[in-house]
């Protein structure tokens, strides 16, 4: 091998290592596979029943009891339940909207207006100079917000990746919300439940690649814990100087 292979076996060796490092990161922070069946289950579920049935009352208790289901197989494993806890409360706001006013769409609209609310937070964020997803990340990634100020080439690709997912959201919005007002339950739902794993795939995906060619973030907590050690060592030869006595 000679010298001018050995930066590049380096770089390419480095550039995986990233790759991997996001990759877990992502799967930690949104919840990997499992995650996603917590996330399309319950309405998987609820239109299923619904299409066979139709009947409001029986499909929404399935639903609820599903991921009530998914919740506590989380909390016998002792596994991260927020993912879990997170679609609880989705399933439970849309089956209280969907049971007050007796129209079984309704079950969807606090999940669609979370997916809208949650747009405009990716795309405002970002224009204000704070991504959201590089608050979710930072602290994954053990960096927290020195992004913000020492690390720009990881902010800009937080930038580009919270644009992505705004937009891929607002595109998904902008399919969901019209079929709400003309399209029939049942027809409403599937679509709603196949539009559920796409986006959040494409956007995971968009993440993935923008931060894996980004520069390696700043280890905070290594930073804290290497500071604390020169502390203690400055503190330990003060006081061995101290007790030394004089020539």
């Amino acid at each position: 091998m000679t010298s001018l292979d050995k930066p590049t076996t380096t770089t390419d060796q480095d550039a995986q290592a990233a790759k991997e490092v996001t990759e877990a990161a992502l799967f930690e922070a949104f919840g990997g596979l499992r995650g996603m069946v917590e996330t399309v289950l319950p309405g998987l579920l609820f239109v299923t029943i619904f299409t066979i049935n139709k009947d409001l009352h029986i499909s929404a208790i399935a639903a609820l009891a599903v991921s009530l289901v998914l919740v506590a197989v989380r909390l016998v494993r002792r596994d991260t339940v927020k993912h879990a806890f997170s679609g609880v409360f989705g399933v439970a706001f849309g089956v209280v909207f969907a049971m007050m006013t007796g129209n079984a769409k309704d079950f969807y609209l606090p999940g669609m207006l979370y997916t809208l609310g949650l747009a405009l937070a990716y795309i405002v964020t970002t224009i204000a100079g704070v991504p959201l997803i590089g608050l979710i990340l930072g602290p994954v990634f053990k960096e927290n917000l020195s992004w913000r100020t020492r690390n720009p080439g990881r902010k800009k690709a937080y930038a580009k990746a919270s644009w992505a997912w705004g937009l891929i959201l607002l595109g998904k919005c902008a399919i969901l919300f019209p079929m709400y007002w003309w399209a029939d339950t049942t027809k409403f739902g599937w679509v709603l439940v196949a539009l559920k794993i796409p986006p959040f795939l494409l956007a995971v995906y968009l993440t993935w690649m923008f931060l894996a060619k980004a520069p390696p973030p700043i280890d905070v907590f290594a930073e804290m814990e290497a500071e604390e050690r020169a502390e203690k060592e400055r503190e330990a030869a003060a006081a061995a100087q101290r007790s030394t006595p004089e020539a």
